[in-house]
């Protein structure tokens, strides 16, 4: 049977429940075997100096994800050397899966609306599927309509040619992979406020899941 595999990126600094909560509504709504959440060793467009290490970052998604179906975590970027560039993630992560397994690469609208500054995003648009999801901005704030800033940036961009698809939440292009968009729950967390709200010794109940909160608490991240 063919896998369907979304695979989430970020830096998970740390892990919140939005970023939960969003990959359990894609994976039932793409209907996806698995999610894999791929923590970025060295972000290419993001400062280092508030940036967990990157083995306790991946250890609070491993702890995050206890217990619910189809949430895997996955190292790739941390065994490899240098800046963690998208499109070396997805050629990697393609060669560990069957030749007829479907792979959808999904990020936040405010990570879509930078793809132009990505390394080779061309080629990146040529070989995977992108789900682009409303997210919250660095104070917790979500953004505008998630479709009318994709469909916006498509227009305006080194990225025209892509159609509206009135059959499905998605533009298309004659060559490239196409563009889902999708609005999950919103849930105003970030994870700079997350971080900023532990400095000031404020309680993050409810934003983390409990397994992260101890966690940070015991190695005295963030502080």
């Amino acid at each position: 049977m063919t896998k369907k595999i979304g695979i989430f990126g970020g830096t998970f600094n740390p892990i919140h429940l939005g970023h939960l909560r969003s990959a359990i509504e894609l994976r039932d709504g793409f209907g996806l075997d698995a999610v894999y959440l791929i923590p970025s060793a060295s972000p290419p467009h993001k400062g280092t100096a508030e940036l967990a290490p990157a083995r306790d970052r991946m250890e609070m998604v491993r702890q995050a994800i206890k217990g619910h179906a189809g949430l895997r975590v996955s190292d790739i970027e941390l065994k490899r050397q240098g800046p963690s560039f998208t499109i070396d993630t997805v050629c990697a992560f393609r060669k560990h899966l069957s030749e007829d397994a479907w792979l959808y690469l999904i990020m936040g609208l405010d990570a879509f609306l930078e793809i132009e500054t990505w390394k080779s995003y061309q080629d990146l648009l040529h070989i995977i599927p992108l789900i682009v999801i409303n997210r919250p901005d660095h104070q917790g704030r979500l953004k505008p309509s998630v479709s009318n800033a994709v469909s916006t940036l498509l227009e305006h961009s080194t990225l025209q040619g892509y159609e509206c698809s009135m059959d499905t939440p998605c533009f298309t292009h004659c060559e490239k992979q196409p563009i889902f968009v999708y609005n999950v729950t919103a849930m105003e967390i970030s994870s700079t406020r997350i971080r900023e709200m532990i400095r000031h010794s404020q309680a993050i109940d409810f934003l983390v899941p409990e397994t992260v909160r101890t966690y940070i608490q015991a190695k005295g991240l963030y502080q």
